[in-house]
């Protein structure tokens, strides 16, 4: 089964997440905890979150994936920015274990112009600071698209991040092919080489997650500009490649296409008619 879902809002809780979700058809969703854009989270309320523990068993649900503000930037070099990011993951990640057994994904981080290697070194200082032994939760790095001073536009540089974190055992992979493409990796022509290279340098058992989205823009774009679902350089047919692949049959994937909800409707009634 296509385990595949949308974004939705977490305004109105947990259980309303996952109602909606199911109304068009998803299996899991993908939402974030807090403004996407600032710091201020919504309090959780336990008689939601438990009702909807019980709406997920009922209904096959999950995993669902948590996404970190695209504020939170551990690679700041401003002091003040990395607090502000320590105290977001370290607050998201105790939350998160209220629902055990989900994912939570982040940005790596940007180094502004002070060097990858700085940049890195800072990123796993942070992860090392707010992760622990035990968690239920596996951490994703998201793959970027290379945008400006961003990390993670690389297998390797994702690869290098997780070995030199001594909690590199919980710390995992979600991949976004807009990104992926856009930062060079030919998902278009070379599904299999890049899935094997993603083996050599990380490991498939690393890969938790898959952002499904098209690009508007070219191979090696690095610009990050999403497209609907066929309507982009990466085409219907990769998409048809993708939800086909043996490899990639078991890993959840989460539409960041720019819809609205009918349009995700649309889009998982589509991909789920590829699956051959």
């Amino acid at each position: 089964m296509l385990r595949i879902g949308p974004h939705v809002s977490y305004s109105k809780g947990f259980l309303n997440m996952g109602e909606t979700a199911k109304s068009i058809g998803a299996v899991t969703f993908q939402y974030f905890m807090r403004n996407p854009r600032g710091a201020r989270a919504k309090a959780i309320d336990e008689k939601d979150l438990e009702d909807f523990k019980k709406f997920m068993k009922e209904n096959n649900m999950g995993p669902i994936l948590t996404h970190a503000p695209y504020t939170m930037n551990l690679a700041s070099k401003t002091e003040r920015t990395r607090e502000i990011a320590h105290i977001i993951l370290e607050d998201d990640l105790k939350k998160m274990e209220l629902l055990p057994g989900n994912l939570y994904n982040l940005h790596p981080g940007s180094h502004v112009g002070q060097g990858i290697e700085e940049g890195t070194r800072l990123i796993v200082e942070a992860l090392d600071s707010v992760l622990w032994d035990g968690m239920n939760t596996k951490v994703l790095l998201e793959t970027m698209a290379g945008k400006g001073t961003e990390i993670g536009r690389s297998f390797e540089e994702l690869q290098n991040i997780i070995s030199s974190s001594k909690y590199g055992d919980n710390i995992y992979v979600c991949l976004d092919t807009c990104h992926i493409f856009e930062a060079g990796y030919d998902l278009v022509n070379d599904l299999d080489g890049v899935l094997e290279e993603f083996d050599k340098v990380l490991g498939l058992e690393k890969l938790q997650a898959i952002h499904l989205n098209d690009s508007k823009n070219p191979l090696g774009a690095r610009k990050d500009r999403h497209e609907k679902i066929g309507e982009g350089s990466l085409g219907i047919e990769t998409f048809e490649r993708i939800v086909n692949h043996p490899v990639l049959q078991k890993i959840p994937m989460y539409l960041e296409t720019p819809n609205e909800l009918d349009g995700y409707e649309h889009e998982i009634k589509i991909l789920r008619e590829l699956v051959k």
